[in-house]
């Protein structure tokens, strides 16, 4: 690699680390605000999120996709089911098992508050090609592992 190709290469590697850091704080004060507006802690607001992404869970999956401990999400299963968000059910198929479904009118009371931010996505997608969106999607899908290995390790470290 030419030394010119190593700087620029350098400086974009700079550039994405602090773009990267940017990205990270807008979408926790979004989250936060967007929690704030839901009376939600943060914590609740992405058990939401991923509950109503995979679909109903055990108690155990949200412990084990989120990194809390089971007792934490003990407590946060009973501050959503007193907040209306979310209930405890049976599974249909194996009924000893309970599993944590979210309240299907959710996506319409939330809808709302995610709408300029949607929009605001869908016009920046617009400007990019299909082969550029699919380099985009393999790397928020790879960092995303990775933060979520770093997530584990640290959990792992505490306990």
């Amino acid at each position: 690699m030419a030394s010119g190709d190593a700087a620029k290469r350098a400086d974009l590697l700079a550039a994405l680390h602090t773009a990267g850091r940017e990205q990270s704080n807008a979408a926790v004060m979004f989250h936060t605000a967007l929690s704030a507006r839901m009376e939600l802690s943060m914590t609740e607001e992405k058990t939401l999120d991923l509950l109503e992404r995979l679909g109903p869970c055990t108690a155990g999956e949200i412990a084990e996709r989120t990194g809390l401990a089971p007792a934490s999400v003990s407590g946060l299963i009973d501050r959503l089911e007193r907040k209306g968000f979310a209930r405890r059910v049976r599974d249909t198929v194996d009924r000893r098992r309970v599993l944590v479904e979210i309240d299907h009118d959710l996506g319409a009371r939330m809808a709302p508050l995610f709408e300029n931010f949607v929009r605001g996505l869908n016009e920046l997608y617009a400007d990019y090609s299909v082969e550029q969106l699919g380099v985009i999607l393999d790397f928020l899908r790879r960092s995303a592992a990775m933060q979520q290995e770093a997530t584990a390790l640290l959990t792992a470290e505490t306990t």
